[in-house]
């Protein structure tokens, strides 16, 4: 009897677990409701699509804070370099940039989907456009999914539906709600990757963008990551790449508090600095303190480094003490920002939580609970840091839930071509 493999949701996971199991001689079904696949694809890494990391096994796990043990085995079996060669395999070339980042040469991550999709056809996967409803599991086994415009019988079933983040691309919580009632535990769902609320600050320096600053946060009194790059102040608070790879880091808001610092002058040590600043108040001796940052600061920043200094801004330059530049000097290499909290789930990039590790296995993404039914991607508890991590989580786990389902199910396709 023919059975087909059901994938639900053609995001990343999806679409990578279609393809894995079509290329092992499943007849496969993708459910997506949306008109277009890969929507959530489509505008990662602002629409240029970071499509991996250029890393090994190792490099891969330590970029993954939560549950990365997990991931041993996936990433094992399918690395950064191996989702590379997938790719330009596909006609997708591709190119390594800063922090081992991978792009498409022509920065266009319509390219990346489009040649996803070919394969898809290439490989007669059936794409329903609907949109699952729930999984019917008979004696512990699952049966088939029922969407909204009909039901599709199924071998095995593999759920990648994404988190809750960027609702408007398809991610809502139904897979989280589906794995539940399958009686998968799901952790607690939050914003990774996301930006930052403050106390005021963002809203004072609004639409400043800060590149090659420092970053440090303090988690209570420790220091908990350091990195260096770009960050924006907004409305609301803090954005940027800098601060989104950050933010992963800041797991415990209910209990801790959180604290940024921002080194202004990184490439210079205390010394270097102060000799900097030397050579600036002799230049701008004449003038008063406020007006003498031209060179060392945005102008829209000079107004706050000067009030954290406490040196009256109309003082003249002649007349700072070697005790005030020094508080200066303090000022720019710990420019502090303190953190009142994420932003909704919704604004975030990934999302942290979701079906419990424990109860799926790391070599097949295979439930533990319910014969046939498989995870892939976000709607797991695992998330990583930015630099194309979390897209390599959906493509290796996508692969290794598509290549456990087409071993376990009865393979249909060699019924159709007869």
């Amino acid at each position: 009897m023919s059975e087909t493999i059901v994938v639900v949701g053609g995001g990343a996971a999806g679409m990578m677990a279609a393809i894995s199991a079509a290329e092992r001689g499943a007849s496969v079904t993708l459910l997506e409701p949306n008109e277009r696949l890969g929507k959530k694809l489509n505008i990662t890494g602002k629409g240029r699509c970071n499509v991996t990391n250029n890393a090994d096994t190792q490099t891969l796990l330590a970029n993954v804070p939560r549950n990365g043990k997990f991931l041993y085995s996936a990433f094992s079996r399918f690395d950064g370099r191996d989702a590379m060669t997938f790719f330009e395999a596909l006609g997708v070339p591709l190119k390594t940039e800063r922090g081992n980042r991978v792009f498409p040469v022509s920065d266009r991550a319509f390219d990346v989907s489009a040649a996803l999709e070919r394969r898809l056809k290439a490989l007669r996967v059936r794409l329903a456009r609907d949109r699952a409803m729930a999984l019917e599991i008979t004696s512990g086994a699952v049966t088939a999914v029922r969407g909204a415009h009909g039901i599709y019988p199924a071998g095995a079933v593999i759920l990648a539906t994404g988190g809750v983040s960027y609702p408007a691309t398809g991610s809502t919580g139904e897979g989280h709600r589906m794995a539940r009632e399958a009686g998968h535990t799901v952790t607690p769902l939050r914003g990774s990757l996301v930006p930052l609320r403050d106390y005021g600050l963002g809203r004072t320096l609004q639409g400043l963008s800060l590149r090659n600053v420092g970053l440090t946060v303090f988690e209570d009194k420790k220091k908990i990551y350091t990195d260096f790059g770009e960050l924006l102040f907004t409305h609301f608070g803090v954005s940027g790449p800098l601060v989104l790879s950050a933010s992963a880091h800041m797991r415990h808001f209910d209990k801790k508090t959180y604290r940024l610092e921002i080194d202004l002058k990184p490439a210079l040590d205390e010394q270097a600095l102060d000799k900097r600043l030397l050579r600036d108040f002799e230049k701008y001796a004449n003038h008063d303190f406020c007006n003498a940052l031209n060179d060392l600061l945005p102008q829209k920043l000079i107004g706050a480094v000067v009030e954290r200094t406490e040196i009256p801004p109309h003082e003249k330059v002649h007349d700072v003490t070697r005790e005030q530049r020094h508080r200066l000097g303090q000022v720019l290499k710990h420019f502090s920002v303190d953190i009142a909290g994420p932003c909704p789930v919704t604004d975030a990039i990934v999302t942290s939580g979701g079906v419990k590790i424990g109860e799926i296995d790391p070599k097949t993404m295979a439930s533990k609970l319910v014969k046939g039914l498989y995870f892939a991607g976000e709607i797991m508890d695992v998330d990583a840091y930015t630099g194309g991590f979390n897209l390599q989580i959906a493509w290796a786990t996508g692969r290794a839930a598509g290549m456990a389902a087409a071993e376990q199910a009865p393979s249909g396709q060699e019924e159709e071509d007869t």
